[in-house]
């Protein structure tokens, strides 16, 4: 089954704000986006990387782009929790309305032995990957227009389940109990053990997809019925150097440029950034992800070369609501005392 851009004629453009949007996935899935009318705010970390973004989306010859889209690129870092407090105050300042948070951004700096820490001396997979887009999304919730079938889409991974075939390779995603984000600011791994770059960054996206139910759950709360989707794109390796491996890639260049080779040309079980862009463009506006609250979605591999996208399971740690709880009350702790 192959996944369709289904692309008519919008009635309403969509006001869609997308975290990891300058490069990879996230970039490819901007562009179908404007083409379609969709208005894009897409924060850059800084001015030059903003200018540098908007002309690469300009220069794009073969998408032709909305007249009627508006795309803005203020400047945010994820690294810098400070930082999203600034452009969310800029933004409910402007009285923006959003309708699709798009949390994408991701990093992974396999290969490392030495942990590299956030502004607030935070893990940095973790402060990316999760914390920060934990705070993000409370901190924007209120400019969400929830008149307008909003969605919260986060990008995660099925290396978050151990039995997945990424997942069985290194070590295993596993939060334990929390002992290191128990601890407070300057711990290394969630669950207190050695550092270990691979398993930081499966445990963030398990964290994801935790934060993702907990997220829903709160919403129903509230009586906010909206779809969380989670996400995994499958394995994507870009041919220029450019995409998610370019963290890992300078700590082991040969050996990533062999696992490419090998994933991408020999076994064909890697997918393109523009695929994998679609099908995050197509979760944004297509009505047949509208259901609400928790779903998590992958791109599964069926054979070499063919991939399937559809509804799937989570891990089984990942289906814990003690697990899910626990992370949400530690990550506010967290940011309550790095920012009181």
């Amino acid at each position: 089954m192959k996944e369709k851009s289904n692309i008519s004629k919008i009635d309403k453009p969509l006001t869609i704000f997308i975290t990891g949007g300058s490069s990879g996935i996230g970039f490819q899935a901007v562009l179908k986006l404007i083409s379609l009318g969709h208005n894009i705010i897409l924060p850059c970390k800084t001015i030059s990387r903003a200018n540098e973004v908007l002309t690469n989306i300009f220069n794009q010859s073969l998408v032709e782009l909305s007249n009627k889209a508006e795309i803005y690129t203020p400047i945010m870092d994820l690294s810098d929790l400070k930082s999203i407090d600034f452009l969310c105050s800029e933004l409910k300042k402007r009285r923006v309305n959003l309708d699709v948070l798009i949390l994408n951004a991701g990093l992974q700096y396999t290969g490392s032995k030495i942990p590299r820490m956030s502004t607030q001396g935070i893990e940095l997979t973790f402060a990316v990957n999760h914390l920060s887009h934990f705070y993000l999304t409370q901190k924007i919730l209120p400019l969400i227009d929830m008149s307008n079938n909003p969605k919260i889409i986060i990008t995660s991974s099925e290396v978050h389940n151990p039995n997945s075939a990424g997942g069985k390779v290194g070590a295993k995603a596993s939060l334990g109990n929390l002992k290191g984000l128990e601890s407070g600011a300057g711990f290394e791994m969630i669950d207190g053990s050695k550092f270990n770059a691979d398993k930081a960054y499966k445990d963030s996206k398990l964290c994801n997809i935790l934060f993702a139910k907990k997220l829903s759950i709160n919403l129903r709360k509230k009586n906010i019925l909206i779809p969380v989707i989670a996400w995994a794109p499958g394995l994507v390796i870009s041919r220029d150097g450019k995409g998610f491996f370019r963290y890992s890639r300078k700590y082991n260049q040969l050996g990533q440029i062999l696992f490419a080779f090998l994933a991408r040309d020999i076994l064909r079980i890697t997918t393109s950034n523009e695929k994998a862009g679609l099908l995050l463009a197509n979760l944004c506006y297509l009505n047949k992800y509208n259901k609400p609250d928790f779903n998590f979605y992958s791109n599964r591999i069926i054979s070499s070369g063919k991939f399937i996208f559809e509804k799937t399971d989570i891990s089984n740690e990942a289906r814990r609501e003690d697990l899910s709880d626990k992370l949400w009350e530690l990550s506010q702790s967290l940011i309550d005392k790095i920012l009181k």
